[in-house]
């Protein structure tokens, strides 16, 4: 007597899969967006609940709106920057906060019912279940972050600490690559390359310093440094401003001293397009295959590309439109670099 087999598991992902992650991707990507904004415009404040399921719904009634407004009535920000705002304004920086929130729960729900369907179609290749899995705990994570971050602006300060919001936009950018790997992985299949291999170290040191000038720009939205020292490339008639090591200890300046943390990310931006465009042109002269060259052009683009939409914020003093740009404009600089990286392997 012959026993039936136990159906095959596929092992290889379907392209519905690879979708679905470039899906949830491009929606981390948007709500960065939408973070930046929420930020620009100072909205971030306006929601001083903690509802992950009923906090879906807006207010539905006048008395809800009155009743979310006096809460805010009761926080430094109103206080100390927007006394006598009328109800009609506090709903347009209601609306920002609002969309951001529930932008993360939709994020959550086309996030984890796919995933449970194309586990059950057993249609996840088993060296990715625990990848995913520890995207969705990441996920988890940034929420409660975001109200870590929210929190900290309820009490004593009229915004948010600037510290916690370098966390958060930190571990929005760690989901956002990771799911971009994710999908490289089940798309791309790297060509070798006999030269590529001597790119892979600076290419990750480029990727370490894009990092520390990614947080660096949230630590300037977070003190509001880029409404000042509006000119380029010197501040005040100066390279290096006047007051930049007024703070002591000295190692403050770099967090919470304006001048300080402005001049830190305009050399830190100015370093990492130097680096970008250096192994650019270092990788094309080393005749890589079509795609990785094709990487190393975009990668160069993005670099040049995001270092002037800084400078043009900067200069314009940061509208919101253009604040959002270099927001998008950091996340593809971002997306540029993990791509040659994947890439560009050794033969």
């Amino acid at each position: 007597m012959h026993r039936r087999s136990a159906p095959a598991i596929e092992t290889e992902a379907p392209h519905a899969l690879a979708a679905w992650v470039l899906l949830c991707a491009a929606m981390v990507f948007a709500m960065a967006v939408i973070g930046a904004i929420t930020r620009l415009t100072e909205s971030g404040l306006s929601i001083m609940e903690w509802a992950p399921v009923t906090g879906a719904l807006p207010p539905l009634s006048q008395g809800e709106w009155e009743r979310l407004f006096a809460l805010y009535r009761q926080i430094p920000e109103y206080r100390l920057e927007n006394a006598g705002m009328t109800l009609t304004e506090f709903k347009t920086i209601f609306w920002w906060e609002w969309i951001h929130r529930f932008w993360g729960r939709l994020i959550g729900v086309v996030f984890l019912l796919p995933f449970l369907w194309f586990l059950w179609r057993r249609q996840v290749p088993q060296d990715l279940k625990l990848h995913l899995a520890a995207v969705f705990l990441l996920g988890a994570l940034q929420g409660a972050l975001g109200w870590f971050m929210v929190a900290s602006g309820f009490s004593e300060r009229s915004d948010v600490s600037q510290y916690r919001l370098a966390a958060h936009l930190a571990l929005a950018l760690i989901i956002y690559g990771y799911l971009f790997w994710l999908w490289l992985r089940l798309t791309v299949m790297p060509e070798p390359s006999e030269h590529a291999g001597r790119l892979r170290g600076p290419l990750w040191g480029l990727l370490a310093l894009l990092a520390v000038t990614l947080l660096s720009g949230a630590l300037v939205a977070g003190t509001n440094a880029g409404l000042t020292y509006n000119s380029f490339p010197l501040m005040d008639g100066r390279l290096i401003p006047k007051g930049y090591a007024q703070l002591e200890p000295f190692l403050m300046n770099w967090f919470e001293n304006i001048a300080a943390v402005q001049f830190n990310h305009r050399l830190l931006a100015t370093l990492t397009v130097t680096a970008a465009l250096a192994v650019s042109v270092i990788g094309l002269n080393r005749d890589p295959p079509a795609a990785p060259r094709l990487g190393l052009i975009l990668l160069a683009a993005a670099a040049l590309a995001q270092w002037l939409l800084g400078i043009s914020a900067l200069l314009l003093a940061v509208p919101v439109w253009l604040g959002a740009a270099h927001q998008a404009g950091a996340i593809l600089l971002l997306t540029a670099t993990l791509n040659c990286l994947y890439r560009l392997r050794a033969a």
